[in-house]
């Protein structure tokens, strides 16, 4: 049997390590269309991905996440746009946050780069199962504490602003800004605040014609916690392939180690993050990222087939 004391233990460490309601995905390069609505479309391919993360091992209930999302370009009336959608899943104990939405992105060429503004709408649901709760001491149940499963669901808006160019990139995005509340009824309320994420990274040539630099940075707060992050990569690629590795800092929380590799269309990373914090090294978080792209080029494919069929 689960135990009361444990949970809100185990809640208390989970929020002191994140800091707010949005999870901190060791990968988020990788996961740009997580943080921003302005990434849906890019680089002119359909993107589909996906990362799980197990947080706090070791801890009984410890957070488990888990995001997919996919995104394609189009053009209308000659101009770039792109469109996505996306599933974030959670639990921490007893409690369950999800979240579905769609996104749209508008894009604009200039230079060699691509510079994006796009919006998210979306719901954003929290439930809280206590059936397995047990308290210490029957006096100490307060009558207000709910004792049957309770969810809610609020409605979500995010924006974001994004530049993309072969030796940099930056956003500036912000999410629930309808500051959703999640009414459970007589047992209560939840009240999600206002997050502002700002991303940046650079590609660095090296003397090395196949390795190269990514240095990285992001912020994200909810305007009362804070927290940064610093990451290096060094990446070898040759053909289709490529292989990384890298560090990552969180000032006053973690360090990250990280490696992967790109095969073609496909990316495969994970990522072990190691707290600097009471929680222990051992207690880290464990993320894997998966991703696959493909060009839209339909056009070429029905032109290759019916050549096929003629030749036959």
């Amino acid at each position: 049997m689960k135990r009361l004391l444990p949970t809100l233990l185990l809640l208390l460490l989970a929020l002191g390590a994140r800091g707010q309601f949005d999870v901190h995905f060791s990968n988020y390069w990788h996961l740009k269309g997580y943080y921003s609505p302005a990434y849906s479309g890019f680089g002119d391919r359909i993107n589909i991905g996906g990362t799980y993360s197990m947080q706090l091992l070791g801890f009984h209930g410890a957070p488990q996440s888990m995001w997919f999302g996919a995104d394609l370009p189009f053009t209308l009336f000659g101009k770039k746009h792109g469109a996505g959608a996306g599933f974030f899943n959670e639990t921490i104990g007893e409690f369950k946050n999800q979240m579905f939405y769609a996104q749209y992105t508008y894009r604009q060429p200039i230079g060699k780069g691509m510079l994006s503004g796009g919006f998210r709408l979306g719901a954003l649901t929290v439930s809280f199962d206590p059936t397995d709760l047990v308290f210490p001491d029957e006096d100490m149940q307060d009558p207000a504490f709910p004792t049957s499963e309770t969810d809610g669901m609020g409605f979500d808006l995010g924006v974001g602003v994004a530049w993309e160019h072969p030796w940099f990139w930056a956003s500036v995005s912000a999410a629930h800004l309808t500051a959703p509340t999640i009414d459970w009824g007589e047992s209560g309320e939840y009240s999600v605040r206002p997050a502002l994420y700002f991303m940046a990274g650079g590609n660095i040539k090296t003397g090395n014609p196949f390795i190269s630099m990514q240095p990285s940075f992001m912020m994200q707060t909810d305007f009362m916690f804070y927290r940064y992050d610093i990451t290096a990569r060094m990446t070898y690629e040759k053909g289709t392939r490529s292989f990384y590795g890298g560090l990552g800092y969180s000032p006053g929380t973690s360090v990250s180690f990280m490696f992967g590799a790109k095969i073609k269309d496909f990316v495969l990373g994970y990522t072990y993050e190691m707290f600097t914090t009471k929680v222990g090294a051992a207690s880290g978080n464990h993320d894997v990222v998966l991703g696959y792209s493909f060009e839209m080029n339909f056009k070429k494919k029905t032109k290759n087939k019916h050549k096929s069929i003629r030749i036959l």
